[in-house]
């Protein structure tokens, strides 16, 4: 365990040394309070990514635990945020950057108002995500049983998840005000399409990906699963950089915070895949994605009313904790069966 979280804790180290040298003790504490609540917001996103992950070739494993991990840490707690607020503005992102320095209240102003973009394109991706599970007929395995089940064979109707997810985006755009009601449609239209093309593309390539072998598992396509799995981090990671803000304003903190907690999902995830996790609480998964539709809901509830961090990272875990007690009660069961 330790050398799975060796890159992890050495991160932290030189991230809370950089904290500590450029704010002293309050910079330093900040920086592990941002960390924490990374953590804490994505432990659904750390399982939903090992269900993926431990399908994927070796090659692509390693790959998203190395390029993906510069994304997540300096492209979206970063760069994206710098990119939307430049678009936002009409200024460059040299001059971003400077706003982000020398002016942080200036920066966050001009990213909270981007808000509502952000939370329509990932509420409606995780949405997405979320539905494409729930109404996947073939899962033989069902955590809420007979309601479950018979979601689930709704699936068995073709893009069901897509008008479930434009019935819910057309609730979400008339109960927003006007100026923002456009944005909102377009933004989370954009957040459907960019899911429904990635999820087209890999099940097209896994046909042609790999042959079935005898014996052997199929792997997932692999570039465009590690386009998923990048687009999904980003969805989780939107509403902690915006949320990071409630905390500190100062954007080297905010990077530095969120990054550490960034490497420490990417641990966490490695963690899951290589002990099997999955395999043998098998409730968990199933909680995951519960705990994602929680996130996007609440993604596009955000638009209209505030929604504190506290609750946001509290309904995810519960949910998790609970999938968790249900798994410990299968695995008894499990055993008791093969006993008797």
């Amino acid at each position: 365990m330790i050398n799975v979280f060796a890159i992890s804790i050495s991160a932290a180290v030189i991230g809370l040394s950089c904290a500590y040298y450029y704010g002293g003790w309050r910079a330093l504490f900040i920086a592990s309070v941002l960390a924490l609540m990374e953590i804490t917001l994505s432990f659904d996103n750390a399982i939903v990514n090992a269900s993926i992950l431990k399908d994927m070739e070796r090659k692509w494993q390693q790959r998203f635990l190395t390029w993906g991990i510069i994304i997540a840490v300096f492209g979206m707690r970063l760069i994206f945020p710098i990119i939307l607020v430049a678009f936002a503005t009409s200024l460059s992102a040299y001059a971003v950057v400077e706003l982000a320095l020398h002016h942080p209240e200036l920066y966050q102003k001009h990213l909270l108002e981007s808000h509502a973009t952000i939370a329509a394109f990932g509420g409606m991706f995780l949405l997405m995500v979320f539905l494409g599970f729930m109404f996947d007929s073939d899962r033989k395995l069902h955590w809420l049983g007979v309601l479950e089940e018979r979601i689930g064979k709704i699936g068995a109707l073709e893009s069901m998840e897509v008008v479930t997810a434009l019935i819910i985006l057309l609730f979400f755009q008339n109960i927003v005000p006007h100026d923002e009601r456009l944005t909102i449609l377009i933004s989370g239209t954009i957040g459907i399409c960019t899911y429904v093309i990635i999820h087209s593309l890999a099940s097209y390539m896994n046909k042609f990906y790999l042959k079935p072998v005898p014996g052997q598992i199929v792997k997932r396509a692999g570039f465009t699963s590690f386009l998923y799995l990048e687009v999904l981090d980003a969805s989780f990671s939107f509403d902690g950089v915006i949320g990071a803000f409630a905390i500190s304003n100062e954007i080297v903190i905010i990077m530095i915070g969120l990054g550490i907690g960034a490497f420490f999902v990417r641990s966490l995830t490695i963690l899951l895949v290589q002990k099997q996790v999955l395999d043998d609480y098998v409730y968990l998964e199933h909680g995951a994605h519960y705990a994602l539709g929680a996130l996007a809901f609440i993604m596009l509830i955000s638009i209209h009313y505030k929604i504190p961090e506290v609750f946001i990272g509290t309904i995810g875990l519960v949910i998790i904790l609970c999938s968790f007690k249900s798994s410990l009660t299968y695995l008894k069961q499990q055993k008791m069966f093969k006993r008797d």
